[in-house]
């Protein structure tokens, strides 16, 4: 099959890494991280990719892939002229484990926790010293001392609703140094520090085509996708 896969820029290592093991010829169109923080402007950008439906020779695609989860909802509405496949889950961390059982495994013994991964740290935008000391110096110069600690403070609550910095290891080249780039963000925000075995197979078999409904969502011509509030499947077909 020839298929598309459109991909947020934070899994792109595990994205290639499982194209070149895929029998099928996959195009990968990337994404910027973030957008999921603006679900309107997420569901644009996917939805211009998902309106081509051909490679740039005129190859027709067999389908498209979408390598996101729910993303705060930000791929409600999709639709295409041919069939679009999407993991069931709430977001990315979904496909870096594996399956929605294991993250909601973790989840439910690990109240609070920050995902880390090397897409999520090659963005730079990870909690930790850097990011604080970043982050103030940028208001300093802008608003001034007081007026910097006062936001800071405000910034930064958020932060008081984690207790895990959780690093996803799929045994890249960098992981020593990325697991210890999470071991020091921990220390600096006082949360515990985890690690767990990433697991390639979700993303494996979304890329072969192995679609099967527990943990895929096949959705046909003229439909669009769906949260689905009622069961674990996290999204449907509309």
């Amino acid at each position: 099959m020839r298929l598309q896969f459109v991909i947020c820029k934070v899994i792109q290592r595990e994205a290639y890494l499982c194209a070149s093991r895929s029998p099928n010829t996959i195009d990968i169109v990337t994404m910027p991280q973030g957008l999921h923080n603006t679900p309107e402007k997420l569901r644009s950008e996917v939805q211009r990719s998902l309106d081509t439906t051909a490679d740039v020779q005129g190859r027709p695609y067999d389908a498209f892939l979408l390598g996101y989860g729910l993303c705060s909802n930000g791929i409600v509405g999709l639709s295409a002229d041919i069939p679009i496949v999407v993991p069931r889950g709430h977001d990315c961390i979904t496909l870096l484990l594996g399956s929605k059982e294991k993250y909601k495994q973790y989840f439910d013994s690990h109240r609070g926790t920050y995902w880390f991964s090397p897409g999520w740290i090659d963005t730079d935008s990870q909690p930790g010293k850097e990011r604080h000391e970043r982050t103030l110096k940028e208001y300093i110069e802008k608003f001034g001392h007081d007026n910097a600690k006062f936001l800071m403070e405000a910034e930064q609550s958020w932060l008081k609703e984690y207790n895990w910095a959780t690093y996803i290891d799929w045994g890249f080249a960098n992981a020593e140094k990325e697991k210890q780039f999470t071991k020091d963000a921990a220390a600096f925000l006082n949360w515990n520090y985890d690690e767990i075995e990433g697991d390639p197979s979700l993303l494996q078999r979304l890329l072969d085509g192995q679609w099967n409904e527990s943990d895929f969502l096949v959705v046909k011509p003229g439909q669009k996708i769906a949260q689905n509030l009622t069961t674990d499947q996290i999204i449907k077909a509309d």
